[in-house]
């Protein structure tokens, strides 16, 4: 059973971001996208200011945030990579073969990571995620460089929205027609 202190905050901030853009593209009409709670079970609270200081998970989640754009189910994970190398063991099985069966359902599944050193924000599709994960449990890397990646799918900066995600999934739309 997976345990949560108020040490585990990192990707707050890239939450928070995400939320922002999330909340100026249903401003705007252009999609409707809810963030996911994880349920717990407190363990510890500071009934001083009203905290939960230490909690576990009550079951595994699958992806932070699931809605729709334009009429198309979209799901996707957050996650923040320090260096230009990316650890597979920051995503997990069942978060896997949720994406896989949400695609199946006609649904578009990707991964949104936040390239701290670089300060850049990639879109990675779920069956570029896909080929990382089949080779890794096929005895290769268990892990991906920055540089397999497509550059096509580097999300650009726009003035007046946080993370402008919505521009490469329209591009992911076109390359899987």
């Amino acid at each position: 059973m997976a345990t949560w202190s108020s040490r585990g905050l990192r990707g707050s901030t890239l939450e928070d971001m995400i939320n922002r853009t999330n909340e100026k593209y249903a401003e705007n009409n252009l999609a409707l996208i809810q963030k996911i709670p994880t349920p717990i079970t407190p363990i510890k609270i500071d009934k001083e200011n009203r905290h939960i200081t230490l909690a576990y998970f009550e079951q595994k989640s699958t992806v932070d945030y699931i809605g729709a754009v334009q009429g198309i189910p979209v799901c996707f994970d957050a996650k923040e990579c320090a260096k230009d190398t990316f650890s597979l063991q920051n995503i997990h099985e069942h978060q896997v073969k949720f994406m896989e069966k949400f695609e199946m359902q006609g649904g578009i599944a990707f991964f949104l990571i936040y390239y701290t050193e670089k300060d850049l924000f990639y879109y990675l599709p779920y069956e570029m995620l896909r080929y990382f994960w089949d080779r890794a449990n096929n005895g290769g890397r268990k892990s991906f460089r920055y540089e397999e990646l497509n550059p096509a799918y580097i999300i650009p900066k726009v003035q007046g929205i946080l993370i402008p995600y919505l521009e490469i999934l329209k591009k992911d739309l076109e390359d899987r027609e």
